[in-house]
């Protein structure tokens, strides 16, 4: 079974994890904690996922397909022109590893329990394109409880 999903473009690791350093005897202590706008990207995530048809988060082996869209830039055209094979290596893009850690925790406890149920990741960089900036995934469910299924939209 696969769901597909549109997302929102995600935020940079840097915006979705800060760090606080408590001032503590002997040794400073530091915290990781997720940030108020990473804590907006995955409500949005899970609103959108819900939408689709995921009910429950899957227990089995899941596999992604993540293709990453960059926002167009207005003067996408005259890049074409100039170099109509790389213009798009131009483009403003976080990069597929920050993409994939910040959507694969986002759609923790909601399209699967734990990040670690990845079995397979296939990343794409795409051209920008009229639709604007987004994050268009396939999750396919290779193993999965029976309430899973019955959770899901077919």
């Amino acid at each position: 079974m696969t769901i597909k999903l549109t997302l929102p473009y995600p935020i940079s690791a840097n915006r979705y994890w800060a760090v606080r350093v408590i001032p503590k005897k002997p040794k400073p202590l530091a915290i990781t904690y997720v940030t108020e706008e990473a804590k907006a990207y995955k409500a949005a995530v899970g609103h959108l996922a819900k939408a689709a048809g995921i009910r429950v988060p899957a227990t089995g082996r899941v596999v992604l397909h993540i293709q990453l869209f960059p926002n167009r830039p207005q003067d996408w055209a005259k890049r074409a022109r100039k170099d109509p094979h790389t213009w798009d290596d131009t483009v403003q893009c976080i990069d597929l590893g920050n993409c994939e850690k910040v959507l694969s925790d986002a759609l923790n406890g909601i399209a699967w329990v734990d990040d670690k149920q990845i079995r397979r990741t296939l990343l794409e960089r795409m051209k920008p394109d009229e639709r604007g900036a987004r994050l268009e995934v396939a999750i396919e469910y290779l193993a999965a409880a029976p309430s899973l299924l019955d959770g899901l939209a077919a």
